[in-house]
């Protein structure tokens, strides 16, 4: 398989990368150039979003079986790649995400669900939801059933530019009590990037097209596996202290971004962790073990230094220390 790979040198794009890589396949990398693409790759430079179709110049020549786009920004981007490049690319993946479905999603939600309103000539992503959308719409104007779309959930693992698990795993390496949101038992639902990575491959080698909701099943890891793999790897004097959601949401400490990955109880959680999946998982995902992923992200920071890269254009995630000493009283 030949595979043009857009973006390629961070988290999703470079595990989709180092996978097709290590399966043989011949991989182009068009970037910006901002960071070394893996090694083996063919490299092509180009600038994509408000420059327009001219920073694609690059791609005006060659043919691939397929390309992977995991552009987030202005949906006229992927339009503009994705235009360029349909007569001359077997099939198109967008790894778009599970936002584009019409808030509040329901518990149980498959791809039919309804979606928002999105428009891929739109040149702004001030909506991320919208923006999605628009990148989905895009694809499809351009590939029809030859597009691909990813509706990718949580994402964790190695090379993660966004700080969620780093920010844990760094907190509990530091030791002492921990502020753990409770409850222990609550299911998560989300997918280790390299399993996003093969899953993605082997599906357009399959020749698969349209949507699929892309994370784990409901439950296949949990809050308290998570935190507590993240004591076991990090070695650390750690003490979780688990805190019922209603104390952790009296304390003024906010969902999600303050403590990463966790969600209160409601109709925010139903959403996120409640993703109908049977479509993917009859098409082949698997999903590795919560540990498995735990540990080798921690391998990964320490390989770089402790610190993770922090994506430019998302907020910094993580409960201040004077915050949690404060809670923890």
């Amino acid at each position: 398989m030949k595979l043009l790979m857009l973006g390629g040198t961070e988290f999703v794009g470079r595990a989709v990368t180092e996978a097709a890589l290590a399966r043989g396949w011949q991989v182009t990398v068009f970037h910006r150039g901002r960071h070394a693409a893996p090694e083996g790759a063919a490299v092509l430079h180009g600038e994509r979003g408000e420059v327009g179709p001219e920073g694609l110049a690059a791609l005006r020549a060659g043919e691939w079986d397929a390309v992977v786009d995991t552009w987030s920004g202005a949906p006229s981007a992927v339009r503009d790649a994705a235009r360029l490049l349909a007569g001359r690319v077997g099939r198109y993946a967008y790894v778009s995400s599970r936002s584009v479905y019409a808030y509040p999603a329901a518990y149980g939600l498959d791809e039919d669900g309804p979606l928002v309103t999105g428009s891929a000539d739109a040149t702004d992503a001030e909506d991320y939801a919208a923006a999605k959308r628009g990148g989905e719409l895009a694809a499809l104007e351009a590939f029809g059933e030859r597009a691909l779309l990813v509706r990718a959930g949580l994402i964790l693992g190695p090379y993660e530019n966004i700080g969620r698990l780093p920010w844990w795993l760094g907190r509990i390496a530091r030791g002492g009590p921990v502020l753990a949101p409770g409850p222990r038992e609550m299911a998560l639902q989300y997918i280790d990037v390299r399993d996003l990575a093969e899953w993605t491959l082997d599906a357009l080698e399959a020749g698969l097209g349209g949507a699929y909701n892309l994370v784990s099943e409901v439950g296949h890891g949990t809050m308290g596996e998570l935190l507590e793999s993240c004591v076991e790897v990090t070695g650390s004097d750690a003490e979780l202290r688990w805190t019922a959601p209603e104390d952790v949401l009296a304390a003024g400490v906010e969902p999600w971004t303050e403590l990463p990955v966790w969600l209160a109880p409601g109709e925010l959680r139903d959403a996120m962790y409640g993703a109908d999946v049977s479509r993917a998982l009859a098409t082949g995902l698997r999903c590795r073990p919560v540990a498995e992923t735990v540990a080798d992200t921690w391998a990964w920071l320490r390989s770089i230094g402790g610190v993770a890269p922090q994506r430019p254009d998302r907020p910094a995630v993580g409960l201040a220390e004077a915050k949690e000493a404060a809670v923890l009283r």
